[in-house]
């Protein structure tokens, strides 16, 4: 027994250990005070992606001063993912949020010059996933009923939701099209404003179809309004949402994760992202994180280094190639 303790003890040591040098090379590689840009205003997502590295980084003690928020509105992140490139493209202390919707405008080339492969895509702690949904009332009860009918049909059941021909939303729609074996630009689709008039238009009967994000339709769920045909999602969540089934389960094969991630300068040293990375893991994985995470309506997701860029960089490949086919790019 005294043997056993005595190993405890020591193993207890060489992982205090452990810690105390990464904590020691993450802080010589990063800059005490840090800061991640929200390329937009405040108060939309890129600011909740903000304060979820800045509020988990500082409440579960990973840096010693508060990261400072700023934000850079303009081009849908354009004008950001230029800063960064064109100013601060060596720059350890800063992060830049970033989300799907940055990938899909990259490879619909809307950030100019910049490519997916000009930025260091850091990681993603936290997604959302898109979901198929019709009112309570619909005569689908399947994803498979929608899609029969939708091929016989086309013209006669729109979609809608919260962005144009494009978007992120309008993307969910497409592949879900092309999952059936059906073009996009068969798809009868209705652009809102944003998500909340696009739900109160299936709600009204206006369109027949919405595809929206699980977080936003907890309340939804509960009222017994809607009916969520598939999430689109790796698997079924937990929670309000495990009656769900996936689109893939019903044998469409797409998913479309939003997820909550960041990128670096693309001249930011090797030494100081990896202590990045290093960080961000550290985080994912706190119990108090993952609190904060779900408080805000997200998911776990763990995407960091070189697996997090390559993910991307296949994301915005398989985008551009949708865009191609519907003549949204050339």
């Amino acid at each position: 027994m005294k043997i056993n303790s005595t190993l405890r003890y020591a193993s207890g040591l060489a992982l205090m250990g452990s810690a105390l040098l990464i904590g020691q090379a993450q802080a010589q590689a990063i800059p005490e005070s840090t800061e991640c840009i929200a390329p937009a205003k405040p108060g939309g997502g890129y600011d909740l992606t903000c304060r979820l590295a800045a509020n988990g980084l500082q409440d579960t003690g990973l840096i010693s001063k508060p990261m400072m928020v700023s934000y850079m509105p303009g081009g849908i992140g354009a004008v950001a993912y230029n800063h960064v490139n064109g100013v601060r493209a060596d720059d350890p202390s800063l992060i830049v949020a970033a989300s799907t919707g940055a990938a899909v405008n990259l490879a619909l080339g809307k950030f100019g010059e910049y490519d997916a492969d000009e930025v260091r895509w850091l990681g993603a702690l936290g997604v959302d996933y898109g979901a198929i949904v019709v009112s309570a009332d619909a005569p689908w009860q399947s994803l498979d009923e929608l899609m029969t009918d939708l091929k016989e049909n086309p013209n006669e059941i729109a979609f809608g939701a919260g962005g144009t021909v494009g978007s992120q939303d309008w993307m969910k729609a497409a592949l879900i099209a092309k999952s059936g074996d059906m073009s996009p630009r068969d798809l009868r689709y209705v652009a809102f404003e944003g998500g909340g008039e696009a739900l109160a238009a299936l709600l009204g009967d206006h369109i027949q179809v919405f595809t929206g994000d699980l977080s936003e339709l907890r309340s939804q769920l509960e009222g017994g309004k809607i009916r969520v045909l598939a999430a689109l999602s790796e698997e079924r969540m937990g929670g309000p949402y495990a009656d769900i089934p996936t689109a893939a389960e019903q044998g469409y094969d797409v998913e479309w994760p939003i997820w909550r991630g960041y990128y670096m300068g693309p001249e930011v040293s090797d030494e100081a992202y990896q202590a990045w990375v290093e960080r961000m893991q550290q985080l994912s994985e706190d119990p108090v994180f993952a609190e904060l995470r779900e408080a805000r309506g997200l998911f776990p997701m763990s995407r960091f280094g070189e697996d997090f860029d390559r993910y991307v960089q296949g994301q915005v490949a398989e985008f551009k190639g949708l865009a191609e086919e519907v003549g949204l790019t050339k």
